[in-house]
């Protein structure tokens, strides 16, 4: 049973088309089935959170733009509680705002904080890890975050140096944290797998509400006077009016900087339950099932011949034949076909949205 002060904040105002042609600026990736399951990214964000935190208590922060497709896809969650950004500001204003919200509706709310894009391959071992981290932050007034146990020596993920010496005596899976370290190069990233005690940086954050609200207070005044001083029209129909005019004057700045690198009661519980941000194309064919020749295939009707280390992701099409190739994508939607390296994807989809612009 969800507990009744335990809260869910997705966070679904991304823009960007690195899954382009079935992502656009207009569609970003957290709105669309990446995985060909017949569920959004953001839609599979809400599903694995099932019997953590009831619908009214689910909150989703997203641009202005979004709105109307967030509560398509989540008719569950009360249109109330899809809270919009008049403009991008990071991470750190969408935290301070959701917040002060929940704050004012709920003072011993127990929060999770998630983006909206990621996969997650073990849900049952997801709510566990989740669980036992909310009964952490709700007799404490520790942030936590999770650590993902690295596999490979990733170059595209931040770090999060932990010290294994001694567990919290509160949870035996729960550690303190050193420091939280940058995307590092490669010699940097293969040091970090063989020391052990560095984890990827997953941007998923639990914490009870009076603890972030004051670290906002000590780390981030300026910001949180912002949100303080709107009190009076959370949840009021003049609330969307107001954070249209004070929401921008936000300093733009990720949680990670605003506060986790300098809050002193900062723990990271290590997890291991086949996360992926699914930044690109390529993290998408490592988190699918491969054939024998390291190819990826969503869709119906695929064959490939002659075919290695691709993925091919062709739902609306009938029948697709691929020979040839070697470590392609390809990947079609609404009359788009992109057939390109994988290690020019990020190029190749700049080019094509600046077209598309154009």
């Amino acid at each position: 049973m969800a507990q009744i002060n335990q809260h869910l904040v997705i966070m679904a105002g991304g823009v960007g088309s690195r899954f382009w042609p079935m992502s656009t600026v207009d569609l970003p990736k957290q709105f669309i089935d990446v995985l060909g399951v017949g569920r959004s990214l953001l839609q599979l964000t809400y599903d694995r959170f099932a019997g953590i935190c009831e619908p009214k208590n689910v909150w989703v922060v997203t641009n202005q733009r979004y709105a109307d497709t967030v509560r398509a896809q989540l008719p569950e969650v009360p249109a109330g509680n899809v809270l919009c950004e008049p403009c991008r500001r990071n991470t750190a204003p969408c935290i301070a705002y959701v917040s002060w919200r929940i704050k004012s509706q709920d003072p011993k709310a127990n929060i999770v904080v998630t983006p909206s894009d990621h996969v997650v391959m073990n849900n049952e071992e997801f709510r566990r890890v989740i669980t036992q981290c909310l009964a952490f932050t709700a007799q404490s007034d520790a942030v936590v975050t999770l650590g993902m146990k690295p596999t490979r020596p990733e170059v595209g993920y931040g770090y999060i140096q932990a010290d294994l010496s001694a567990s919290s005596p509160r949870n035996k899976e729960i550690f303190r944290v050193d420091s939280f370290r940058e995307k590092p190069d490669l010699p940097v990233a293969l040091k970090y797998l063989q020391q052990k005690n560095y984890f990827w940086n997953a941007g998923i954050f639990i914490w009870n509400v009076s603890t972030i609200v004051n670290a906002f207070r000590i780390y981030q005044p300026r910001m949180s006077k912002i949100f303080e001083n709107l009190n009076a029209v959370y949840g009021t129909p003049q609330e969307q009016e107001a954070i249209n005019k004070w929401f921008p004057e936000c300093e733009s700045i990720s949680v990670d900087y605003a506060i986790m690198e300098k809050a002193e009661e900062i723990f990271v519980c290590p997890a291991d339950f086949g996360w992926s941000d699914l930044g690109t194309w390529g993290s998408l064919r490592m988190q699918t099932n491969h054939d024998l020749y390291g190819n990826s295939v969503i869709g119906s009707n695929v064959s490939l011949y002659d075919s290695h280390n691709c993925i091919v992701h062709t739902t609306e099409e009938k029948r697709v034949v691929i020979q040839g190739l070697e470590g392609f994508i390809v990947a079609e939607k609404d009359n788009m076909l992109l057939i390109c390296k994988l290690s020019e994807e990020q190029r190749i989809a700049q080019l094509a949205e600046s077209d598309k612009a154009n």
